[in-house]
């Protein structure tokens, strides 16, 4: 918090009510960490101020005239995404504030709040951000050194598409099938059930590194991982939901680093939105896995992820995969594309008898199956993996080649 004091924080207040407005600024006029640059009384007027004022964090209310918060939200994460927005809302409304994190929303707070609830929602969303823009900088430098894994992130803005179907059995797939080092993060901290499609009982979870967070080495992290037959080792997530808060961003990044230096793969199954955690493993993913179905409530979202995915600068690492393709179903993976405005990397046909069989014995149908159209794709999608990853080694090694070789520089040495 320090330095978020030392920097002001440039804020901006966005409701339709004025003496909402001016109660926020009576709240933030004594913090000194904090500077009010603006005011707006519709989503559409944020948007226009936002572009703008350019503020660090705009406090967004989500009923309004004109550009409801959500759409308000979700063309300031594409169009500023630089500034971060938190959603003021009243009681009982879930389903906004989920649709809102969807579109980019970094918190909320419920109304009515206190001085101390709102300034600290402030000051921990800047930080946050602060921390991960300082991490994809250092990423995109290079400063971390060069690990050997390979971190894939499995994503989706949707339930319920078999996003956890589909890495657990890629995760057998590249350790059983292809025999690569392989382990798999449970990230879905409140109800991951990637222990369960394995039948495993882990006897630790990623939230009991939490406590041992200073002396977390290599070690201790590869004496929690439970271990599958098929030579997957596997973080568990934690046991209950209200775990969930024990896992903080700088413990997903140094669980990722730490497997970094000694699996060849690292996947990391997520749950159905933008969380802290998420964001990490998003930031280090060397490719991301967006898992799509064919309904129009799941492209909606999808279509909305990418955009955030695209103000994060992250879309360049995705690669689309239709789960359950059929074409009976009245939308084709051309009408997706053409949605989505992206190719589909991968289809993964429907094979309910074959799917919910395997999930309900705890075998991956790659291993149950493994004749089955289904398991023939996520085959090829491993293989596909695979080779992307020997292609992109390969062209690294070739600029490091060059890079050693400077005519240049043999010159001036000469």
């Amino acid at each position: 918090m320090e330095e978020a004091k030392r920097k002001r924080i440039r804020v901006l207040i966005v409701d339709d009510v004025p003496e909402t407005c001016e109660n926020i600024r009576c709240l933030l006029h004594f913090e000194p960490g904090v500077e009010v640059v603006g005011e707006a009384r519709d989503g559409e007027e944020a948007v226009n101020k936002a572009e703008k004022l350019r503020p660090d964090v705009v406090l967004m209310d989500i009923n309004m005239p004109v550009m409801d918060g959500i759409a308000a939200t979700e063309a300031i994460s594409c169009r500023v995404p630089g500034s971060s927005v938190i959603i003021m809302s009243v009681q009982g409304e879930q389903e906004y504030l989920r649709q809102a994190m969807i579109a980019g929303a970094r918190d909320y707070v419920v109304k009515p709040f206190t001085s101390d609830e709102l300034t600290a929602a402030i000051y921990r969303v800047y930080e946050l951000d602060q921390r991960r823009l300082d991490r994809v900088q250092n990423l995109h430098a290079g400063s971390f050194g060069q690990p050997r894994g390979q971190v894939i992130t499995v994503f989706s803005t949707k339930g319920g598409v078999g996003k956890t179907t589909l890495a657990v059995n890629l995760g057998v797939c590249l350790s059983h099938l292809f025999g690569f080092s392989v382990a798999l993060i449970d990230l879905d901290l409140q109800f991951g059930d990637v222990a369960v499609l394995l039948d495993l009982t882990p006897r630790r979870s990623i939230a009991d590194l939490a406590a041992d967070f200073n002396q977390l080495d290599e070690e201790l992290l590869e004496a929690t991982l439970a271990r599958h037959s098929s030579g997957l080792r596997v973080l568990a997530a934690p046991p209950r939901p209200e775990y969930a808060e024990m896992v903080s961003p700088p413990l997903v990044e140094k669980v990722i680093k730490l497997l970094s230096n000694r699996y060849d793969y690292i996947l990391v199954d997520t749950p159905g939105s933008f969380t802290d955690a998420g964001m990490v493993a998003l930031d280090y993913a060397h490719q991301i896995l967006l898992v799509l179905s064919l309904d129009l409530p799941t492209l909606k979202n999808i279509k909305l992820g990418l955009e955030v995915l695209d103000s994060l600068h992250h879309k360049d690492k995705v690669r689309a995969i239709l789960n359950r393709s059929n074409m009976e179903l009245g939308i084709g993976p051309g009408d997706v594309e053409k949605s989505l405005g992206i190719s589909l990397a991968a289809q993964i046909p429907s094979d309910g008898r074959v799917v919910v069989e395997a999930v309900n014995v705890g075998r991956p149908f790659v291993l149950s199956h493994p004749k089955s159209r289904v398991a023939e794709s996520l085959r090829q999608l491993a293989g596909e993996l695979a080779r992307t990853n020997s292609q992109v080694q390969q062209e690294k090694k070739k600029k490091g080649l060059l890079r050693s070789f400077n005519p240049l520089s043999a010159l001036q040495d000469g």
